[in-house]
């Protein structure tokens, strides 16, 4: 693949950091739902989406759609509503950032924030939608804040994300980094 000038070439991802960093973002959302830290309101950001976007845009051979599958039935369960709703909205996001992600990488991590932010609208667009079809309540305007602020964190979340694999392979005294 051709890189675009002054890119830093990166370390393979190790297999082992990609599904800890996943169920760590799994975990986020479990303590999300519980009441204390605002008990899962429309507004707050899905972690686990984030984070499932990002090793899709990044190794989308290591994670699939069928991760996002299983993530998506495993918040189902947690959550206790509609099985499946998760599991579809994950789905459809990582198929679309699967095919957006040779373009997506070209461009800066802060313009990436703005190519991402569709993809967030649409996987709770199909949250929404299949919750509505089953006669659920409209959660409301606040909704609308959920994908913004995940859009937001995707600089955060791919600067994190990328450390262990920005590290030289053999450090030495030429080399500090």
């Amino acid at each position: 693949m051709i890189m675009r000038p002054g890119q830093q070439l990166l370390l393979p991802a190790n297999p082992i950091f990609i599904w800890t960093t996943l169920v760590l973002a799994l975990l986020t959302n479990f303590v999300q739902g519980i009441a204390f830290w605002g008990g899962g309101a429309p507004w707050q950001p899905d972690v686990l989406a984030l984070v499932l976007v990002f090793w899709s845009v990044h190794q989308p051979r290591r994670v699939s759609v069928a991760a996002a599958f299983v993530f998506g039935l495993l918040m189902d369960v947690h959550q206790a509503g509609l099985l499946g709703e998760h599991a579809l909205a994950y789905v459809c996001m990582c198929y679309l950032a699967i095919t957006i992600h040779r373009r997506l990488l070209w461009f800066p991590v802060p313009m990436q924030s703005f190519q991402v932010l569709p993809l967030f609208i649409v996987a709770h667009g199909l949250s929404l939608a299949s919750r509505l079809m089953i006669g659920g309540n409209f959660p409301g305007l606040s909704l609308l804040l959920a994908p913004a602020l995940e859009a937001m964190l995707w600089p955060i979340v791919s600067v994190l994300l990328l450390i262990p694999q920005k590290r030289a392979p053999d450090p030495d005294v030429d080399r500090p980094l």
